[in-house]
């Protein structure tokens, strides 16, 4: 399904902080429902953004905002990384999304495949052939999403509490 009209996409900036971090919070939130170990506080949302544009300023990143008719409704992460040596020449850089939060009124609309779309275009404007993406296992919904936009499992990460 394409977003109703009037969704738009910019590189976020300074002003849009506030707007992001009511997002990561949201995702928190919600994460935590399914985790059990996400922080529910508005602290933790603004801690990771300031992380998230430390990670994103040193690895030629941005965050992408999607607007509807001006009012931010979801917001993208995405960096170049490197895989380790042991990566073939061909793929060991890629486009890495390393977030995607749709506000939940505005899910099912296509605003996360247009910020996917986007992410393509990104790793194509850099001469790049791969783009990475990361979801929980709870997450179904995101994963499903994923997989419908052509991602496959490529490393799975195991976790066991102690």
């Amino acid at each position: 399904m394409e977003p109703r009209m009037g969704v738009t996409l910019r590189t976020a900036g300074p002003a849009d902080r506030g707007a992001i971090i009511e997002l990561i919070h949201k995702l928190n939130v919600f994460e935590a429902d399914l985790t059990g170990d996400r922080r529910r506080d508005i602290g933790g949302a603004r801690d990771y953004y300031d992380e998230l544009l430390q990670r994103l300023a040193g690895r030629q990143g941005r965050i992408v905002l999607a607007e509807a008719d001006g009012i931010p409704v979801a917001a993208m992460g995405f960096s170049i990384d490197q895989d380790a040596a042991y990566v073939t020449d061909d793929v060991r850089r890629h486009g890495t999304v390393t977030d995607l939060i749709v506000h939940e009124d505005w899910r099912g609309r296509g605003i996360g495949q247009m910020l996917l779309r986007e992410a393509e275009r990104l790793t194509r404007e850099a001469g790049l052939r791969r783009l990475m993406i990361g979801a929980l296992v709870a997450n179904e919904r995101a994963e499903r999403t994923y997989r419908d936009f052509g991602f496959e499992p490529y490393v799975s990460y195991m976790v066991k509490a102690l």
